[in-house]
């Protein structure tokens, strides 16, 4: 007896929008009503500001992996 599983009972994947994605939509809503008058920059910095928290946790991870991998070669 064979068991068959559909591709959409076996996968997960999260839906919707994170906090950072509404967050973001919530600002760029604001400055294009007026109600607050901030720079761009300001507005989408959910997004850059993210993004540079994830790129800083990948240097370092890379970087302790360098200095694991130096210090374990030196043994």
């Amino acid at each position: 007896m064979s068991t068959r599983y559909s591709s959409s009972s076996s996968s997960s994947s999260s839906g919707g929008i994170g906090f950072v994605g509404l967050l973001t939509i919530v600002f760029i809503t604001l400055k294009l009503l007026n109600v607050i008058n901030w720079s761009w920059w300001w507005v989408v910095s959910p997004i850059w500001i993210t993004a540079s928290l994830v790129l800083i946790t990948v240097v370092l991870g890379f970087i302790g992996y360098l200095i694991y991998r130096a210090l374990r070669r030196n043994k």
